[in-house]
């Protein structure tokens, strides 16, 4: 593994704490430390930070280095979306976002790493396209405003602040999954086009 993929590597590590501290808190499993829930938010934002700064330089510390490799067109993306997998999970069971919209993030997602291992055995490896960076930046988006009326509701703000976070979260997570499938359906084209 070169340092890029060992950057992308973070996000593996990553994601399951953001997991840990998001749920297992409001199940009362770290009353230890606090039963105020607060004192998650700002390490809540620490790996969401991290994990949205590793994905953009990643990709740059490749092309600066000329690293880019056919592990890391498929390690990336990989990590990408089991990251924001996870945070789109939490946000789901806490109610913010709309579990039918989730799981048409998981059927693309599921999709494309099919279509990824089918291009393999064609000897090409299909990288990230435009459509898909625009996809994973409008679930980065959807994932800081889902995250900011998380924070909102552990500091227990009033409804007007928080209602307006969640709505705005909705909008900007549908916003990405409409994107998503038509990136999908690109994908799905340079497929077939590789078939000819």
């Amino acid at each position: 593994m070169n340092l890029a993929d060992k950057v992308t590597s973070l996000r593996l590590i990553l994601a399951p704490f953001f997991f840990i501290l998001y749920l297992f808190p409001e199940m009362g499993l770290f009353s230890w430390v606090s039963d105020d829930l607060r004192w998650t938010v700002p390490v809540l934002w620490v790996l969401f930070i991290l994990s949205e700064i590793t994905d953009l330089l990643d990709g740059k510390i490749a092309r600066a280095r000329h690293e880019v490799s056919d592990f890391g067109k498929l390690f990336d993306p990989f990590a990408d979306v089991l990251v924001r997998i996870t945070y789109f999970l939490c946000f789901v069971i806490d109610g913010i976002l709309p579990a039918l919209l989730f799981l048409v993030v998981l059927y693309r997602e599921f999709g494309i790493q099919f279509l990824r291992n089918l291009m393999l055995k064609k000897g090409v490896v299909l990288g990230a396209r435009k459509g898909g960076k625009l996809k994973a930046v409008t679930y980065m988006l959807a994932g800081a405003v889902a995250l900011l009326a998380a924070s909102a509701a552990r500091f227990e703000l009033d409804d007007a602040v928080i209602l307006p976070l969640r709505t705005g979260a909705v909008v900007i997570f549908l916003i990405s999954v409409v994107i998503s499938v038509i990136s999908f359906i690109d994908y799905v084209s340079v497929y077939n086009k590789t078939g000819k």
